[in-house]
């Protein structure tokens, strides 16, 4: 059950970032960065009520907020690198480093014990994101080098927050993490005001996607909570094959042969680590 919940969120993380893309192109990226996470945090309250928990704990929720904090510093490396043109080089060292970080973290700190098959798993999904997402393109610079890996850091914390949150506090971390994102990037939010004058259909399918952004994180730190965190890290950071996919029959895009040997290793990762 856990490698199915860390796998949907890999898709619906995968489709949340296909349709952010789109969306991207026609807005500025701080108008649909923060507005997502505004939309994540309505999605995310709406859950907490609906869904009661047995017992609000303060370490549940600081973890959670931890978590938020490390999403924001994530989304705005990513977005900063996007608009150097460096995206070829950061999604791919974000994607392997922060899988890296969080199952080193889960290993040496955690007491996780991966089986071999699971090893397995983990060594073909780092080559896997590699090549799904492009690899190190033309122009990459050490400025989007930067931007990878303090995104990869925050993908990682991301990731180990949310796992420590225990179940007795529902969906309580999920939203102190939106919360923590919303505050993060309120300030940059602010500096660009004048973005925000937009058609309102553009702006509510922001808070859409950021809701589904929320609805990930969710069916992610329930997958955490039924199995190994490096287990459960590596399924749900497969989402970069999602966007690869949806490129092609949406968009008409082709594949490099890159990207083609990347999407069979994903899928022999999805194999290895289930069995394992």
């Amino acid at each position: 059950m856990g490698a199915l919940l860390s796998l949907a969120s890999a898709v619906c993380y995968g489709v949340v970032d296909f349709a952010g893309g789109l969306l991207s192109r026609r807005a500025h990226f701080t108008v649909v960065t923060f507005l997502g996470q505004i939309g994540g945090l309505l999605l995310a309250l709406a859950a907490a009520v609906l869904l009661p928990a047995a017992a609000v704990r303060s370490p549940d929720v600081c973890w959670g907020a931890l978590s938020g904090a490390g999403s924001g510093t994530a989304m705005y490396c990513l977005n900063r690198g996007l608009t150097r043109g460096a995206m070829s080089v950061v999604v791919p060292v974000s994607a392997v480093t922060g899988v890296a970080l969080s199952v080193l973290c889960g290993v040496f700190f955690l007491g996780d014990r991966p089986t071999p098959a699971a090893w397995l798993g983990i060594c073909a999904t780092v080559p896997a994101l590699w090549l799904v997402s492009g690899g190190i393109g033309p122009g990459g610079d050490r400025r989007a080098l930067a931007d990878g890996l303090l995104a990869s850091s925050g993908i990682a914390v991301q990731y180990i927050g949310l796992a420590q949150a225990g179940p007795a506090s529902g969906l309580w971390p999920v939203a102190a993490g939106r919360l923590a994102a919303v505050l993060l990037l309120l300030p940059g939010a602010l500096r660009h005001v004048s973005r925000f004058r937009r058609p309102p259909g553009l702006l509510a399918e922001a808070v859409v996607i950021g809701a589904g952004a929320a609805f990930a994180l969710i069916l992610y730190m329930r997958a955490a909570q039924l199995q190994m965190l490096a287990v459960a890290v590596v399924l749900a950071s497969l989402y970069p094959a999602i966007p690869t996919v949806l490129g092609v029959a949406v968009l008409r895009e082709r594949l490099t042969r890159a990207q083609v040997t990347g999407l069979v290793s994903a899928a022999l990762a999805i194999v290895l680590l289930t069995l394992g």
